[in-house]
């Protein structure tokens, strides 16, 4: 997955310019990000669209859809497109949260001690492995069985908290591969600090790989988090898609024939950790100049 190459880095410059040529060109990276775009958009849009809260009970219950409830409605007359809109939001925002606190400590934990090596790196690499063998859906489940009230931030802050190990492990051994190279050299030979070469010189030259990571860590937080949800312990203030999904398996939807109270949210779910892989592996093509369609 890497995009690094053996030769000293090229102006970044020009670098940006031919990763935007072919990024504009590459099918799979447009399919995936124009897929997010639009659910984003639902999300951040959606809500403005109806002005009734999305738990709030309704005259027409089990309604299919109608020019109306154009997601239909549940068992208790919620509308289910108010709900959808509303679930798309906790959703994004669960997987930003959850993916930017595990990229921010797997980035710390994984250029220290790439960069440092030696001691640092051993104490580092311990407290890596430690957290990596922690069954984290299991710790996930006590944490949020126990917590009296549960939000989405919260739950978002647990996810990324538990999610870091194997970020850190791949970017340290990126960071190994690069702090033995002439520019990084001069850099120390120049009397710069450590943090200012992991950021001046080493973050810059993996900057498509930290971006593919963080599209993982995203992507991963929302399954996590709809995986919490659907088992009951999801977000107490809020309504998510993996809510809506154990809503309508608990009040029985799919034998009742309400298929429009599940499938949405399941939809979703599964468009939205898709398309992130798709274009995942579109950015690859793009980096990563063996696999380029030209």
């Amino acid at each position: 997955m890497t995009a690094l190459q053996e030769a000293a880095p090229r102006p970044r410059e020009g670098v940006r310019r031919e990763a935007l040529y072919f990024a504009v060109r590459n099918g799979k990276l447009l399919t995936g990000f124009g897929v997010v775009a639009v659910l984003l958009l639902a999300g951040l849009m959606g809500p403005l669209l109806t002005d009734v809260p999305p738990n709030q009970y309704g005259p027409r219950p089990m309604s299919p859809p109608s020019a109306e409830h154009w997601f239909g409605t549940t068992t208790f007359g919620q509308d289910v497109f108010t709900q959808f809109v509303h679930g798309l939001r906790s959703t994004f925002l669960v997987g930003a949260i959850g993916g930017g606190v595990a990229a921010v400590i797997g980035m710390f934990v994984g250029f220290v001690a790439g960069y440092r090596g030696g001691l640092v790196d051993e104490i580092l690499s311990m407290l890596t492995n430690i957290v990596l063998v922690i069954p984290a859906l299991a710790v996930l489940l006590i944490i949020n069985a126990y917590l009296g009230l549960r939000s989405v931030a919260l739950q978002g802050l647990f996810i990324g908290l538990t999610q870091w190990p194997w970020a850190a492990r791949a970017i340290r051994a990126q960071t190994f591969s690069l702090r033995s190279r002439e520019f990084v050299d001069l850099a120390r030979m120049s009397g710069s600090g450590t943090l200012r070469i992991i950021s001046r010189e080493v973050a810059p030259n993996m900057s498509s790989y930290l971006f593919m990571t963080f599209i993982l860590l995203f992507g991963g937080s929302i399954l996590i988090a709809s995986s919490l949800d659907f088992i009951g312990l999801g977000p107490t203030d809020a309504v998510s898609l993996g809510l809506m999904l154990q809503n309508a398996t608990q009040w029985s939807a799919l034998q009742l024939g309400m298929w429009w109270w599940f499938v949405p949210p399941g939809a979703a779910i599964t468009a939205v950790v898709g398309a992130l892989y798709v274009a995942n592996v579109g950015l690859d093509e793009v980096f990563n100049p063996k696999l380029r369609e030209l």
